[in-house]
């Protein structure tokens, strides 16, 4: 990536009405597909460089309506459309044969920034 590449921390959270499963037909495993299917999204949408991801559900127990969120995905995006479109992979992605998109079990918010690096004065 380049200089003004953007630095993005994808922060998701699992909702509550992933706890409520099974109901309408979708299992853990058919939003765990769902979730398999983001990530790969994510690894290869043109102008994203994929660093890492954290999954923090040993750490984070129940529902995350905000910081600490359940899992990360640190990545180099190319612009801001880029990012807009990542996050929108929650709204396409469907949720096994459900008709449900994978935002009603899973939110996501994007830090976006730059890497630190030093200043000269």
């Amino acid at each position: 990536m380049s200089d003004t590449s953007l630095r993005v921390l994808f922060c998701f959270g699992i909702n509550q009405n992933f706890f409520d499963l099974p109901a309408d037909g979708v299992s853990t495993a058919d939003v765990w597909q769902a979730t398999v299917a983001l990530l790969d999204g994510i690894k290869t949408m043109p102008g994203v460089d994929y660093i890492a991801d954290i999954d923090d559900d040993s750490h984070m127990v129940g529902p995350s309506d905000g910081w600490p969120w359940t899992f990360y995905v640190l990545a180099e995006v190319d612009t801001q459309a880029t990012v807009k479109a990542a996050c929108n992979l929650l709204r396409t992605i469907e949720v096994g044969q459900s008709g449900f998109k994978l935002w009603k079990y899973t939110k996501v918010e994007a830090r976006i920034g730059r890497a630190l690096t030093p200043r000269s004065y």
